[in-house]
């Protein structure tokens, strides 16, 4: 597969109106056999930049995930991340707030769970949730206890939006490449997920009352993302809008895009120096003993 990133990224500045995005493009792929095969090989090109990552000790990775509900997040995830080693990868789920998170700032949580250098960071979920299902739903702002939740709501966004460029050009500059992904689901395509997670008994864990709820409020999250993704998209933290009704596209762009993201950082194993060389060509001599 070519290099696609420059198809799906976000430009900075870029105002997004998602009506004018795909949800859908013709298949990168011309049967499963293919697509196991690019998925395959984009697994094991994967797998070696995280050993380089994890060798090279100088930059860490965070992979950030939004999408509505059945977009396919947890599918991207546990497919492209297959080949990595667990040791050097975390993936964490932004839920509800608890007593103690909602105590403290909105990015306090998401700072605790950031990658160390040599790790890739997943967040299932995260930090953004704060300027999406907080946006449509007022309520858990009030809830928040903040000072000035009631003051204007323009406010309020435009902090968090500023709060969040400015943590993520922060960690930019301290050697963590941020990579957002948005699963751009179609309200019809959902639909169709909604009822195989319902007819499909072994699907029926991932269904609840809740998720119908939120379909609901579709326009506004969309008008959510597209202020979002507008004003938070940088180029050192771009976003990808990833057309997610065709899950094996979905799965093939984002592993795509993050292979090409690990290999623009020109990564390579540390060199030995004549100490550590003479240091290991002692210890070859007493283990040869």
């Amino acid at each position: 597969m070519k290099t696609i990133s420059r198809d799906f990224r976000v430009r900075e500045g870029a105002r997004i109106d998602l009506e004018k995005w795909p949800t859908k493009i013709a298949p990168l792929y011309k049967s499963t056999k293919q697509y196991l095969g690019y998925l395959s090989e984009h697994v094991a090109q994967l797998s070696a930049q995280q050993e380089l990552l994890y060798a090279s000790g100088r930059f860490a990775v965070l992979l950030v995930f939004q999408a509505m509900d059945a977009a396919g997040k947890d599918g991207v995830i546990k497919h492209v991340m297959s080949g990595v080693n667990p040791q050097g990868c975390q993936v964490f789920s932004f839920k509800h707030p608890t007593p103690v998170e909602l105590q403290h700032d909105f990015l306090w949580r998401a700072t605790r769970d950031l990658p160390e250098r040599g790790q890739i960071g997943i967040f299932n979920r995260s930090y953004y949730e704060e300027v999406l299902i907080v946006r449509v739903h007022r309520e858990i702002l009030l809830s928040e206890g903040l000072p000035d939740a009631r003051r204007g709501a323009k406010a309020v966004w435009h902090e968090r939006y500023r709060s969040i460029v400015n943590l993520e050009k922060h960690l930019h500059a301290n050697g963590t490449r941020i990579i957002k992904f948005f699963l751009h689901l179609s309200k019809e395509e959902q639909r169709r997920r909604f009822l195989a997670r319902i007819d499909e008994p072994e699907k029926n864990w991932k269904f609840g009352a809740a998720d119908i709820e939120e379909r609901k409020f579709w326009g506004q999250y969309m008008m959510a993302y597209e202020k979002c993704l507008s004003t938070t998209s940088t180029a050192a933290a771009p976003w990808h809008i990833v057309p997610a009704d065709d899950k094996g596209n979905a799965r093939l762009i984002v592993s795509r895009i993050v292979v090409d993201a690990l290999e623009a950082l020109k990564m390579s194993f540390p060199k030995s120096n004549g100490a550590r060389r003479r240091e290991l060509a002692a210890v070859r001599r007493h283990l040869a003993k």
